[in-house]
C-alpha cells in the first residue's frame, strides 16, 4: 500500500442536539462560526477547530459525550463566556479556570444538550 493514501485530512465529531434552534445560537454566542447547514446539519468552526453539530438528540449519547478544545489563553475565552452571561442565557454550566495535574487549566462548559466541553490550554 502506498503510504501517501494514508494521508488524512481532518477529523469532527458529529455533536447532538437537543433542540437545533438553540444549539445553533449557543454555538455562535460562543464564538464558533456557522460554515453551513443542510439537512439537519450545521458545520461549524472556529480558527482550524470544527464540528457538525446534528438535529438529533440522545441523552445517554449527549450526556456521555466530553469534547475538549485546546486553547492559548484559557482566561480570555472563560471572561468572553462570562461577559456573554452565557450560564444565564442558555441555562448552561460554566466553571472557573482550574489548574489540573495533567498540566493544563481548563474550565467546563456543558452546552444546552448536556455536551460536557472542556476549554483548557497548556501549562
Amino acid at each position: 500500500m502506498n503510504e501517501t493514501s494514508l494521508k488524512t485530512v481532518e477529523i469532527k465529531v458529529f455533536l447532538p442536539a437537543k433542540n437545533f434552534e438553540i444549539s445553533k445560537r449557543f454555538y455562535e454566542e460562543i464564538g464558533f462560526t456557522k460554515r453551513s447547514e443542510g439537512g439537519g446539519v450545521a458545520y461549524f468552526c472556529v480558527d482550524h477547530c470544527s464540528f457538525l453539530l446534528q438535529d438529533f438528540y440522545n441523552q445517554e449519547l449527549a450526556e456521555n459525550l466530553m469534547i475538549h478544545l485546546l486553547v492559548e489563553d484559557v482566561y480570555a475565552w472563560h471572561k468572553t463566556l462570562k461577559s456573554k452571561n452565557i450560564e444565564d442565557k442558555f441555562q448552561v454550566k460554566l466553571t472557573d479556570p482550574e489548574e489540573q495535574p495533567w498540566k493544563m487549566i481548563d474550565f467546563i462548559l456543558m452546552d444546552p444538550s448536556g455536551v460536557l466541553w472542556r476549554i483548557g490550554q497548556n501549562i
